[in-house]
């Protein structure tokens, strides 16, 4: 589903990219030559460390089901009801959670799916766990400007169509995101919405 070398999406197609925001644009654009020159698409080289990853989440959920399944035998000689009780899990406990630290200085703990920007909104049919709003007064974040899930236990993000783009910063490699491609991005990634950022962590 991702390319071994960048992390982007290799199954992305015209009809599963997004289109832009419905609303009426009030983003300031900064024009294309805002950015810091020597831009390159290079390899982000997360293959190791998203091994890493999945192999912690495994590890974590099957903790978490021994003893699960320890309590609920435990349970079950003193209580039938208590039993009942302890071997109903959360999915959401499961699902591999992301700490973002904004540039702003707020951070956000988030799973699942959801929509970054100054006042994101879903498309009709579209359904999120999280919509994270960057207070940003100089308008270089557009209102929906990035969308991120989790493969594999590691978060991929995909530029919304933005006007001011989306940059992966990664050490000495730097992506600039093309539209609606989604990115592997690791522990440690900067990552860039017009003059904000994050850092997943």
């Amino acid at each position: 589903m991702f390319c071994g070398h960048c992390g982007s999406s290799t199954s992305a197609t015209p009809e599963s990219r997004r289109r832009p925001d419905p609303r009426p644009g009030d983003t300031t654009s900064l024009g294309p030559g805002f950015r810091r020159s020597g831009v390159v698409s290079v390899p982000v080289g997360l293959e190791g460390e998203a091994a890493e990853l999945r192999k912690g989440v495994a590890a974590g959920v099957a903790a978490t089901q021994a003893e699960s399944v320890a309590d609920a035998d435990a349970g079950a000689a003193d209580d039938a009801g208590a039993a009942d009780d302890v071997a109903v899990a959360d999915p959401a406990a499961e699902r591999p959670r992301f700490v973002l630290r904004f540039g702003t200085g707020e951070v956000r703990v988030v799973f699942g799916t959801g929509l970054i920007g100054r006042r994101p909104l879903p498309q009709p049919g579209e359904s999120f766990d999280h919509l994270v709003t960057i207070d940003d007064p100089g308008r270089s974040v557009s209102k929906t400007h990035l969308e991120y899930g989790a493969h594999d236990g590691t978060l991929w993000i995909a530029d919304r169509f933005s006007a001011n783009g989306t940059v992966v910063r990664r050490a000495d490699d730097v992506i600039r995101c093309e539209p609606g491609r989604r990115y592997l991005v690791a522990s440690g990634t900067v990552v860039e919405l017009g003059q904000q950022s994050f850092t997943v962590a």
